[in-house]
């Protein structure tokens, strides 16, 4: 398991590129590899400041106890971090040039510091349309006590 930290993550999608799988190599149906990561208030606050987010509920404690939330919890937008966080670096979305074409997301409960959250994802299907290539993938991202945080699905454009 490893523990989330913003500053330890890679942001250079051109690193290992060619480690990533290709379009041929996307199987509809197989399960991408993942691995958990475990949230922190440190990492909930700073993402909230990056998306310029200023929500106390993000990271004041004090003020956070104070709501029906009883605690910080993380911006609903987190599952986009986590995403990658939670992916190797042979994962097929991190590919240079991805489109995202859109995304549906479905919220249950809020993450919060200290869950471990493990994600599961797979491409649902792939077709070329106007000499485009284009994924569509379902992500679910559960907690320690196997809770579903969120669901999503999203399209993309793949690079050739």
């Amino acid at each position: 398991m490893t523990v989330l930290k913003l500053e330890e993550y890679e942001n250079d999608f051109w690193k290992d590129v060619d480690n990533r799988k290709t379009w041929d190599q996307i199987i509809p149906g197989e399960l991408r590899d993942t691995k958990p990561v475990t949230l922190t208030a440190e990492v909930i606050a700073q993402f909230a400041r990056l998306i310029g987010d200023d929500n106390p509920l993000y990271h004041d404690e004090a003020f956070a106890r104070t709501t029906p939330y009883g605690g910080i919890i993380a911006p609903p937008s987190i599952h986009i971090v986590l995403m990658f966080a939670c992916t190797g670096i042979e994962d097929w979305m991190r590919s240079p040039g991805t489109i995202n074409c859109g995304q549906s997301w479905s919220y249950n409960i809020p993450a919060r510091p200290g869950d471990t959250l493990t994600m599961r994802g797979t491409a649902l299907d792939k077709f070329i349309k106007k000499d485009r290539l284009f994924a569509i993938h379902e992500n679910a991202f559960t907690n320690q006590l196997d809770q579903v945080i969120c669901t999503g699905r999203g399209w993309t454009i793949r690079p050739v």
